[in-house]
């Protein structure tokens, strides 16, 4: 044991679990020094769990020869694992919840993959529509709210405008097209027919959708609207399709307000609902509802296509891709422009102006073309419903990426 001298001392100081213990150090005047070798331990973990306590940090601390401690800048705190697990479980939900901002991209995917793999789609039929549709209006309905709907309706002018939009200025792009198609492109009369009937057919859902993914307070009252027109299309649909086709179409009024209920009313009141009385469990599915809606949504544009791939790339596909696509445009542009006109003094214009730009542009090609293999015996009349469907969803939703960007700007 080394000599208690005054100029020879060792300091032995375990002050903190994980200290080191210094060595004496030489002095002048003194003859013999002990010193103790330098002990350096296993440094302990970072961080460690205490049943009860959460989790503890610790620092590790230095003794300097005079007694007091310094930090040791080569260890700085401690990052928590409960915050490590926290922020990935905030990453994982901010993944969820941004997977809408990739659906165009999945759309132009899904597209590309019915046109070199139809049978990746094929098995999604008709009879599964419906209930994918009702889906995206279920998603709308548990980010919504009784009174949003009330305010909704409280605008009878926007709604006014959306209608007119919807029956009015699109099927008159409708006829100009469908015409062009028969006299200056000579295609045969069934495709005008099929354009044309595109044009008569209310407001698509995918169009709220898209609403509810740039302007979500505008979704309630893009639902009223294309409730509204769909309600009516079992009186609109074939008087237009008298006047702009010649045919006079039977539609089933209780089988279309049948599909009203199943697609549009019950889920929405559903989602309400659940908003409303269960808002933990409504908050526990909302992140995962992006994704589902963005594979629905990628399902619902491929299968059209897959299922008419034979039509689609017949000798007049291309011809048709390029009339739908100008009327789209025109629908867009047409329905954007009207509510700038319209609403030019109102505070919330901009929005007004998409979300009627998507209630003008997108319409239910599914019920064209269900219609037009119901009642015409061409198939060739189901060929541009078909393709309207896929350019719809690409039209549509690269609005929606494209308008979300400049809003975040």
């Amino acid at each position: 044991m080394p000599p208690a001298g005054a100029g020879a001392a060792v300091l032995r100081r375990p002050y903190l679990a994980g200290v080191h213990l210094l060595a004496g150090r030489r002095q002048a005047g003194v003859d013999r020094v002990s010193m103790l070798p330098p002990v350096t331990p296993p440094l302990p973990p970072l961080v460690s769990w205490q049943q009860g306590s959460g989790v503890v940090a610790r620092r590790r601390l230095w003794a300097n020869a005079s007694g007091s401690f310094e930090q040791n800048n080569t260890w700085e705190d401690a990052v928590l694992p409960s915050q490590v697990v926290e922020e990935s479980k905030v990453d994982f939900l901010k993944i969820l919840k941004s997977a809408n901002t990739v659906i165009p991209h999945i759309v132009l995917g899904s597209t590309i993959l019915a046109l070199v793999y139809p049978p990746s789609f094929t098995w999604f039929t008709t009879r599964y529509y419906a209930p994918a549709l009702g889906f995206l209006m279920f998603a709308v309905g548990v980010n919504s709210s009784v009174e949003d709907f009330v305010e909704a309706i409280k605008r009878p002018d926007a709604i006014a405008a959306g209608y007119i939009g919807q029956f009015i200025i699109k099927p008159l792009f409708g006829f100009l097209f469908g015409t062009l198609a028969v006299t200056v492109l000579n295609l045969p009369t069934a495709l005008g027919a099929g354009i044309m009937l595109v044009s008569c057919v209310s407001g698509a859902q995918l169009s709220n959708y898209a609403t509810f993914l740039t302007d979500p307070h505008m979704a309630p009252l893009s639902i009223v609207m294309t409730s509204l027109s769909t309600a009516t299309a079992v009186f609109v649909t074939p008087t237009l399709s008298y006047f702009l086709i010649g045919q006079k179409l039977p539609v089933d009024v209780k089988g279309m307000m049948s599909s009203i209920v199943q697609i549009v009313v019950a889920p929405i009141a559903a989602g309400l609902l659940l908003n409303r009385f269960l808002p933990k469990l409504c908050a526990a599915i909302q992140p995962f509802l992006p994704p589902l809606s963005v594979f629905v949504t990628a399902l619902c544009v491929g299968s059209p296509l897959a299922i008419n791939i034979r039509a689609v790339l017949s000798p007049f596909g291309l011809s048709i891709v390029l009339l739908l696509f100008a009327f789209h445009t025109s629908s867009f542009v047409a329905g954007y422009h009207l509510a700038g006109t319209w609403f030019h003094k109102s505070d919330d214009v901009k929005a007004l102006q998409r979300t009627i730009s998507f209630e003008t542009g997108m319409q239910s090609s599914l019920l064209a073309l269900a219609l037009a293999n119901r009642f015409f015996p061409d198939p060739l009349v189901g060929v541009p419903p078909a393709i309207s469907v896929v350019l719809m969803s690409l039209l549509g939703f690269a609005l929606v990426m494209v308008w979300s960007k400049k809003m975040k700007m």
